[in-house]
Parts: structure tokens; sequence; C-alpha cells
């Protein structure tokens, strides 16, 4: 991600409902299916919390595939969430995006890859550094 262009915000819409099973789907032993599902679930409500500060991204690289986001992937970035250690987040670093998990140390804020091929960035008093969102919500094709 390295242009604002990119990230696009999510514009109120209808409702979006799908229908859902009524019951967890198992992943280790089978359970007999159930013919019907239940009442629908809103995907607009289900992943976008804050609706106004909320936007999408692609993700470009494969620096947090080991967090399970890969290349191609859809973020759900909300920038109403506060950042914590340990959160996965868009950031703003010398004038590009990037998508590392925050951590804090004694020794400042570092921003980490999820990929041992990819080097952890310490964030410097001299940096032009700003967490832009926290990612919410991944979204991956199958």
């Amino acid at each position: 991600m390295k242009d604002i262009k990119d990230i696009q915000p999510i514009v109120p819409v209808e409702p979006l409902v799908v229908s859902v099973l009524d019951e967890a789907v198992p992943a280790g032993f089978p359970s007999p299916a159930q013919d019907f599902a239940n009442e629908g679930i809103d995907l607009n409500r289900e992943l976008i919390k804050h609706p106004a500060s909320t936007f999408c991204a692609r993700v470009a690289g494969n620096s947090m595939r080991d967090s399970g986001i890969d290349d191609g992937d859809l973020l759900i970035i909300d920038k109403a969430i506060t950042p914590r250690d340990g959160s996965i987040a868009v950031c703003f670093v010398d004038g590009e995006f990037t998508l590392k998990r925050i951590s804090i140390r004694h020794n400042g804020v570092w921003l980490v890859p999820s990929n041992p091929q990819y080097p952890e960035l310490h964030v410097t008093e001299g940096s032009n550094f700003q967490i832009w969102g926290i990612v919410s919500y991944v979204v991956k094709s199958v």
C-alpha cells in the first residue's frame, strides 16, 4: 500500500443481509447438516462498527503472511479504534503506507512484520509517523 488512492471509504448502503446457519460449522468432525438457515445477518452492521471512520484497502505484498494476511486480501480499517501494543495497523511512515503490527517497547515504538524475510522498523523521533488506522477485519478469497 503506497498511495492513499488505494484506500477507499466505506459508503453507507442498504443493509446487506445474507442467510446464516442456525449453529456454528465445526472444523473438526462432521455433524449433521441443517436443511435451512435461520434469520439473516447484515454484514455491514457485523463488520463495520464506525462507518464514518472505516475504510477498505487491498494488501500489496507478503510482509504480514504469518498473521494470515496475504497479498490481495481486503482489509477493513477502522480509524476510531485506539491503537494498542499488538494491534495490526496501517501506518504512514516517511511518506508511505505500510501494514505492520505495533510493538511498544522500552526503547520506543517498533513496526513488526509477520514474515522473517522483512526487517522490523524502529519509529524514531525524526520519523514522520502516523498510525492511520487499525485493521478490524481481513476479507480473504479462498
